[in-house]
Formats: structure tokens, C-alpha cells, sequence
């Protein structure tokens, strides 16, 4: 079983809300009954189901899988907290649309807000239509180590002037509970680079400095954004930020004590703001 949550009221990945009014529309009785007997919603029965999250329509609008962590009733609305599921790749309402009879679906369910439960199985419909398969890496090999909602990676340079720039961040995001890493804090293989990549599957934020256009980060950066995971990007220049990074938000400091002090507020408050 899983749920369908078709709303225009997705705000991002990760927070999003529906009209009440809407909650298990196109659903069978037997399944209302099950999750919301007595008219009451089941939220812990619902949010052990996996969700589809879609907008409205049949083209290249992007749809994503993941889970519900929170459900909030206020007013006529339910508010969303949820997680998309991270090791699988985002689809379009297209593709989904091809899959609409294994699904459960009608068409109209793709032009109408609502919340449905579907008696499928989700992740078989996909895995045999060969969606939601993330391509496997061959020349390294990703963590299947959970992901510690604490953890806060950096991916820099190992030269003297970065460390002071580490440290002072780190001291910052360990005061106000975190934990911090960078891969030469660690040393659990033999090659650095399988290290790097546990350390980006298992961190719940990668902060990169793209400060000097160092290789290194930058192909890291890469390996994250491309596991979907929240990246900070920092730097001490605008001119070391690439002409495809550029679009993205990044913060700009200066390597001294003042800069630092502001860069590891700034951090802070991007990290907090996506955990």
C-alpha cells in the first residue's frame, strides 16, 4: 500500500499541506475505514505507508517518493512534514501517468488535489518498470550506513589556513548539538576516498568551500548534490565559484576572525533550518 498525495500545496521536499476535505478521495471504503476509522486520521497507520508526492498534471511536473514524519492538523488544512527518499531518483507525472492502471489511478486523480490510499505495491510497480533504480556507481562504492541526522560533513582542502576555518565552524555547530566531520578525522578504510563517500552518504548536511577551485571538493560537491543530499556551498572568493555552481546559494566569508565567527552563524542557521 502506499500513499498518493496529488497537491499544488507542495511547498518543497520537505513541507507541503492539503485541504482536509481531500484526505481519501478516490480511496476504497475498506481502506478509509482502516485509516480513518470513526473519521478520525490514523497518522501513525498512514505514515508508515511510503508516499508519492505529485503536483497536478501529466507532463514533466517532477514526482518523489518518500515518507511522512509529521502530520498537522490546523484549520481546514493538514500540514505535511515529510523526507523524500533519497535513493530514489526523482520521475515525472508523465512516467507516473504510464503506470496509472498498475497504480490504481484514473486520470482525473492527476488534475485533482487529493490524498488517496492505494492498495499497490509501490515500490514493486516502479522496480519492474525499471523507475525509481538509481544507477549504481562503478568506481566507488556508496554507504548503506544510516544516515546520522546530526552529522555535518565538510569537504575542504587539508592545507593550515582551511583547518582554522573548520575548527571555529565546528566548535559553533557542536555547541548547539551537532557533530562534525571531515575525512581526515577519520580513518576506517584503507583508501581515503571510500572514506569520503561514507562520510557524504551518512552526514545529514555536506558543507563544500570551493575556496582555491580545488578539484578535490568540487568533484565531492558533485557526489553529493548527485545523492541528493543538503549541500552548503562557502567560499572566500566568487571568482572560485564555476559558472554552473553560480546559480545555486552559497555563502562568502573571510578567512579571519570576524569572517569566521559570521560564516559559522550562517552555517549554522542553514543547517538547523534543513534538519
Amino acid at each position: 500500500m502506499f500513499n498518493l498525495i496529488v497537491s499544488s500545496g507542495l511547498e518543497n521536499e520537505r513541507r507541503g499541506s492539503i485541504l482536509a476535505g481531500r484526505v481519501f478521495g478516490y480511496t476504497s471504503d475498506e481502506l478509509v475505514e482502516r485509516f480513518k476509522p470513526g473519521g478520525t486520521l490514523d497518522v501513525s497507520g498512514v505514515m508508515a505507508l511510503p508516499t508519492l508526492f505529485m503536483g497536478e498534471g501529466i507532463g514533466d511536473e517532477i514526482a518523489g517518493v518518500g515518507w511522512l514524519n509529521r502530520i498537522e492538523r490546523k484549520g481546514t488544512e493538514y500540514q505535511l512534514h515529510y523526507s523524500m527518499d533519497p535513493d530514489i531518483p526523482r520521475m515525472t507525472n508523465a512516467e507516473i501517468y504510464e503506470l496509472a492502471s498498475d497504480l490504481h489511478m484514473e486520470s482525473f486523480e492527476f488534475h485533482r488535489n487529493h490524498w488517496s490510499v492505494k492498495d499497490v505495491d509501490l515500490f514493486h510497480v516502479l522496480y519492474r518498470q525499471k523507475l525509481g533504480i538509481r544507477a549504481t556507481p562503478t568506481v566507488f562504492q556508496l554507504s548503506d550506513k544510516p544516515v546520522n541526522p546530526k552529522l555535518v560533513s565538510f569537504m575542504m582542502p587539508f592545507s593550515g589556513p582551511f583547518t582554522s576555518v573548520y575548527q571555529d565552524v565546528k566548535a559553533v555547530l557542536e555547541a548547539n548539538g551537532y557533530q562534525c566531520q571531515r575525512a581526515d578525522d577519520m580513518w576506517v578504510h584503507a583508501h581515503i576516498m571510500t572514506d569520503i563517500i561514507e562520510l557524504i552518504c551518512t552526514s545529514a548536511v555536506i558543507v563544500c568551500d570551493l575556496s582555491g577551485k580545488n578539484p578535490n571538493v568540487f568533484y565531492e560537491a558533485g557526489i553529493a548534490h548527485t545523492l541528493g543530499k543538503e549541500v552548503v556551498l562557502v567560499t572566500q572568493s566568487h571568482e572560485d565559484v564555476p559558472f554552473d555552481l553560480r546559480p545555486i546559494r552559497y555563502l562568502d566569508y573571510l578567512n579571519n576572525g570576524e569572517g569566521r565567527a559570521k560564516l559559522a552563524g550562517d552555517i549554522l542557521a542553514r543547517v538547523q533550518a534543513v534538519t
